[in-house]
């Protein structure tokens, strides 16, 4: 089989690896607009276990990636000055640039390499293969290519938000909420390595235009959230790398697959960063996709999806009622800080009160409903 992989983040290079190492005679050519070494963001975030999902199938990646990462169990929620912690909630964080050369280096193992700063410009490179794997993101070329093949949509939330790094280590990840003269922000916080941290800034539209940052450039950008939350910082700086304000966008695929074309991760649909899942379902759908191929040769595609479908459809409702409560962050910080923290760990619908007592019994137990 001739494969074209469009995108070499981690939906693209994992299931390459995994076409690949289960079938050596296949021709897997990956290609990749961007540089190797260059990435958007820092730090990259996975909720609950982690990688357990990979023990299993794939010990080896398992192996190589856990071992690098930071890993935590309770996340601490501050309000009004004031820091709630809730136990039992773990997370585990890794460099972005370190991950990619983690799966980058899995690849090679196989004798792939991707070719970087390729980008496919024109449709008809996309033709004299027996499957395209669009894996190239939001903007995927690939997709668009295909017109209105796949039914896609796009809504952009209101809320602004830049990614940003700092070097201040944050033993957990945190959620901290602050107010000034021009209304309310939100830094999520954790660190990536034992040296290094993810700061992403989040702020409703109307602050984001009382505070100027449509006028200020770069490092009036970085000073002003220094300024917003120098206690959180400690002193410590904000990193820049591709910092731009963005809107997050809610991009939905009414079809997977189009003739030979099929997308995966970020290319077929997003969830809000909140919930800590986007990486994970990239990785899950090259390992649905990998396994379809694999037991349904023939309507390979259709079977990923039919697959696939009802498990991503309930993590993306669950990222979509994150991110609708962070659309309403301001008027949730009228609650008391255990209020607003007891809020903010039910907002995606996945924990409710009796869940909670059981991974947070000391939170609850601390008089987290009241």
């Amino acid at each position: 089989m001739k494969i074209l992989v469009a995108g070499a983040g981690p939906a693209g290079l994992y299931f390459s690896y995994l076409a690949k190492r289960r079938h050596p005679d296949w021709q897997i050519r990956v290609v990749e607009q961007n540089p190797a070494d260059s990435t958007f963001g820092f730090g990259v975030v996975f909720s609950d276990r982690a990688l357990e999902f990979l023990r299993d199938d794939d010990a080896e990646t398992y192996a190589r990636i856990t071992p690098q990462m930071e890993m935590w169990t309770d996340l601490v929620v501050v309000h009004r000055g004031t820091p709630v912690r809730i136990d039992g909630i773990g997370f585990a964080a890794i460099c972005r640039l370190k991950f990619l050369h983690l799966l980058q280096r899995q690849l090679a193992s196989v004798n792939v390499v991707p070719q970087f700063e390729r980008a496919i410009s024109s449709p008809e490179e996309l033709s004299g293969y027996d499957l395209v794997v669009a894996a190239d993101g939001v903007n995927s070329f690939v997709r668009r290519a295909h017109g209105d093949a796949f039914g896609t949509t796009v809504g952009n939330l209101t809320n602004k938000f830049g990614w940003f790094g700092t070097a201040k280590r944050f033993e957990t990840l945190t959620q901290t909420f602050v107010k000034n003269q021009h209304g309310t922000f939100n830094a999520h916080h954790y660190r990536h390595a034992p040296a290094m941290s993810t700061f992403v800034v989040e702020c409703d539209a109307a602050t984001w235009e009382r505070a100027g940052f449509a006028t200020m450039n770069e490092a009036d950008t970085l000073t002003y959230c220094e300024r917003v939350f120098a206690e959180v910082l400690g002193g410590h700086r904000l990193v820049s790398n591709k910092s731009v304000w963005r809107n997050f966008p809610n991009l939905r695929n009414a079809r997977w697959s189009a003739g030979n074309v099929v997308l995966i991760g970020d290319a077929l649909r997003t969830a809000h960063f909140s919930i800590g899942s986007g990486t994970r379902l990239a990785m899950e759908d090259a390992i649905a996709l990998a396994r379809a191929l694999r037991e349904h040769p023939r309507d390979a595609l259709a079977a990923f999806e039919a697959a696939r479908r009802p498990i991503v459809d309930k993590l993306v409702a669950a990222a979509d009622a994150s991110g609708d409560w962070y659309e309403r962050f301001p008027e949730h910080m009228r609650l008391e800080p255990r209020q607003f923290a007891w809020s903010y760990i039910q907002r995606s619908g996945r924990i409710d009160p009796e869940r909670l007592r059981k991974i947070s019994p000391r939170f609850v137990e601390a008089g987290g409903e009241n």
